[in-house]
């Protein structure tokens, strides 16, 4: 069985910042100094095992491998950047009509009581992956942090991620 992105790169998840030298059990080989956003976009891995949701000219959507609640969203310019400044008009326009895109998709699918869109720009600000900017679109509903999360650091999803992942994907826009 081929290794979904996250499973062939799992330094890049949480603290790190780059690919090291890693070959996955068919030999491929991973460039070096990628974020983890161009080793996702660029890994040629079909989407159901990225995760990606859909790939624009400039930006893109993707699922959260570790999300806080099922159909928590990432989207990330395809470029990397670190702030928002850096961010071309283009790729400005781009980002946040995917963010409006995220959450109109995430109404319909999960009907959430409300959506927290949010980035952390910097390290010290809480960014995961500070190298590379990206907007957290996260469904919410009354109640939904429980005592696992507080009191065991772990979080508990409803759903499988592919099962989410195909959720979203059947109703994503398809005029963009």
């Amino acid at each position: 069985k081929q290794k979904s992105a996250y499973e062939i790169m799992p330094s890049l998840v949480g603290s790190e910042m780059c690919i090291r030298d890693s070959t996955n059990s068919d030999n491929h080989k991973y460039n070096l100094e990628k974020t983890l956003f161009e080793a996702i976009d660029q890994s040629q891995l079909p989407d159901q095992e990225t995760f990606v949701i859909e790939k624009r000219t400039l930006t893109m959507a993707l699922l959260n491998a570790y999300p806080y609640t099922s159909g928590h969203l990432l989207i990330a310019p395809r470029r990397p950047v670190e702030t928002l400044a850096e961010l071309s008009s283009e790729e400005h326009e781009s980002l946040w009509k995917m963010v409006t895109d995220a959450t109109t998709t995430l109404q319909e699918v999960f009907s959430p009581e409300g959506i927290n869109v949010g980035l952390n720009q910097g390290e010290a600000a809480g960014a995961g992956v500070p190298d590379h900017l990206h907007v957290h679109v996260v469904p919410r509903w009354s109640g939904d942090t429980n005592f696992t999360t507080v009191a065991a650091n772990t979080r508990v999803i409803p759903e499988a991620l592919i099962d989410t992942w195909a959720r979203i994907s059947e109703a994503w826009p398809k005029d963009n």
